[in-house]
């Protein structure tokens, strides 16, 4: 049975009850309306004989103590006027000449003893009758000095209607019966059609093909049917594809070799594949019963977690985990659009810090090992440079020069090849020579480096000039700085022409320190400036090993601007010039510097 033929009866009686209060509605408005009309009637009525005896005349009545009573009022007629004095007895009468008690206490006249005018309904205690009552106050110099009350018989409402009652309670119930009957053939019709596409909605697919509505129904249901049914059919094609592509997504995340969580904003989760089940040692638990700590045991996942769900933002980071032997993850943490909740990836790069651990060690080590034989090879050839400088031999001296200088040009290219590689290592490994920053003055660091190259820019006849505010301080590691303006000031007189101006500028903005060197040299293609700061880069090779570069002087600047928190920037034209710029927060730095991959 539908929801129509349960609320049949309930309808039904609704509707009889809406009849049945509207009838006793009317009924009661008619009634109050029936009396109000009375009322206004006897007001005018009142009003008129008022004035049709007189003012004078009603005044000398009260005045004199009824002496002329010969008022124009009939006995037996359908009005009542008494006159009633200022204590409530009744001086005349039209209808009642004896027994007539007082009248102090009836609400027109209490009204009217104020001087206002005032109507009543209510049983005459002298005649017995229902009567509506209106009193008027009788002044005299502004004065009440007595009453004029006018009243008439009112029969009641139920009798005035009563020849009408039978027809309009039988009009009612006829009604009331129509609307009944009315319900019901709706409630039959809609429960009829409704019930058809229940029985679609419920069946799904088994009804998409099945017959057509037998029996009448509304053309309005039977496009609705239509549209059911072709929406059961689409949702139908949908549901299947999901299935596919869930079990397409279940098949990625099985196959990974990374290990993936999927969670609630409660960090509960409602997803874990195959790698971090075994990674973390899940087993058979029901991943719904566990939160990410307790699956992970990792408070540093549960606060980036946390983190990326309030910032609304993916976060990157490096953890380690003992699960048996230590392993090293780069963890990924993104919070999952249109859900509320985070997806977070651990990708296994044990391997790959081992490999560049290695790398670093091996390039520490090599420069090690080949700092003694340079320096060796380095100190003969000076020493055989001055002793052929002694020889007699001219063609043989002059050959024999030649062959030294160039063993000594080499020897001094592969000198500054270790120093780099071992500044490069020490800052990529944290050097344990780095102790803690200090606030230094930024204009002196700067005439430090600009002593250490002033001879070969003095050789090139280059101007170098400083614009940088004398009390200008930021925490600084000051070698490292110091190191830093070296290789940016001897690259722009490398690459500048002779006689030409290099400036070197300092200033903060916001909360950075901006250290800049501007030259006038060759400049560097737009196409290569993101690569400018990759070891061994080099713009032009050949001109930059004739200017005896290493390729890792820029590479140095950047891991010098990373220990402090900071980064390294290019700005350059071809055959205008370049601008190097050291972006580092004027802040203290808070902790030891970091590793730092090229």
């Amino acid at each position: 049975m539908t929801i129509f033929k349960r609320s049949l009866f309930t309808l039904g009686a609704a509707a009889f009850v809406f009849a049945l209060v509207l009838v006793v509605t009317s009924l009661v408005f008619m009634n109050s309306l029936y009396y109000e009309i009375n009322t206004l009637g006897l007001k005018k009525t009142a009003k008129t004989l008022m004035a049709a005896i007189g003012h004078e005349h009603i005044t000398e009545f009260f005045l004199e103590d009824g002496v002329n009573a010969d008022l124009p009022v009939n006995e037996s007629g359908d009005y009542r006027l008494t006159l009633v004095d200022t204590s409530g007895y009744v001086v005349w009468d039209s209808h009642v000449k004896e027994g007539v008690v007082n009248h102090i206490d009836r609400r027109e006249i209490e009204a009217a003893l104020e001087g206002k005018e005032e109507s009543a309904r209510r049983d005459s205690i002298s005649t017995g009758m229902k009567r509506v009552y209106f009193a008027l106050p009788v002044f005299d110099n502004n004065k009440v000095i007595g009453v004029f009350r006018l009243s008439s018989a009112v029969p009641e409402f139920g009798m005035r209607i009563s020849s009408i009652i039978f027809p309009f309670v039988i009009f009612s119930l006829i009604m009331a019966v129509a609307v009944f009957w009315a319900v019901f053939a709706i409630s039959h019709s809609l429960s009829t059609s409704i019930g058809r596409l229940v029985d679609i909605t419920q069946a799904g697919a088994l009804l998409l093909s099945g017959p057509e509505a037998g029996e009448p129904v509304a053309p309005e249901f039977f496009s609705l049917e239509k549209a059911i049914r072709a929406m059961t059919a689409e949702l139908n094609f949908r549901l299947e594809q999901a299935k596919a592509e869930g079990a397409r997504l279940e098949a990625i995340l099985n196959g990974m070799s990374e290990a993936v969580f999927a969670t609630d904003s409660a960090l509960k989760l409602h997803l874990v594949n195959p790698r971090a089940m075994e990674l973390f040692n899940i087993g058979n638990r029901n991943i719904n019963d566990l939160s990410l700590l307790e699956a992970t045991h990792s408070a540093e996942l549960e606060d980036a977690a946390k983190k990326a769900l309030a910032q609304g933002a993916a976060l990157e980071m490096m953890l380690t985990f003992r699960t048996g032997a230590e392993q090293q993850f780069q963890v990924y943490v993104s919070p999952l659009s249109g859900v509320s909740g985070v997806v977070i990836v651990l990708q296994d790069v044990t391997r790959l810090v081992k490999l560049e651990r290695v790398r670093k060690d091996f390039v520490a080590n090599v420069s090690h090992e080949l700092r003694t034989p340079i320096q060796l090879v380095k100190g003969f050839s000076e020493t055989l440079l001055d002793a052929v400088s002694d020889s007699e031999g001219k063609s043989e001296k002059k050959q024999l020069i030649h062959f030294i200088e160039i063993i000594q040009k080499n020897a001094d290219t592969m000198e500054n090849l270790t120093n780099d590689l071992l500044i490069l290592a020490d800052l990529e490994n944290g050097s344990s020579n780095v102790r803690e920053p200090e606030r230094l003055t930024i204009v002196s660091l700067i005439g430090e480096a600009i002593s250490s190259v002033g001879s070969y820019a003095k050789r090139k006849q280059i101007e170098i000039t400083v614009d940088c505010p004398g009390d200008l301080k930021a925490n600084l590691y000051g070698s490292f700085i110091i190191q830093a303006l070296i290789n940016l000031i001897d690259n722009a007189v490398k690459y500048s022409q002779a006689k030409s101006k290099i400036l070197v500028k300092a200033y903060s903005e916001g909360e950075e320190l901006l250290l800049e060197v501007h030259d006038k040299g060759i400049g560097i293609p737009s196409d290569q400036q993101e690569r400018i700061f990759e070891r061994f880069y080099r713009v032009d090779r050949s001109r930059s090993r004739e200017a005896g570069g290493t390729g890792l002087g820029l590479s140095i600047v950047r891991h010098i601007a990373l220990l402090h928190r900071g980064i390294a920037e290019v700005e350059s034209r071809t055959g205008e010039g370049s601008v190097f710029r050291l972006r580092i927060p004027i802040a203290p730095i808070v902790s030891k510097p970091l590793h730092h991959h090229s």
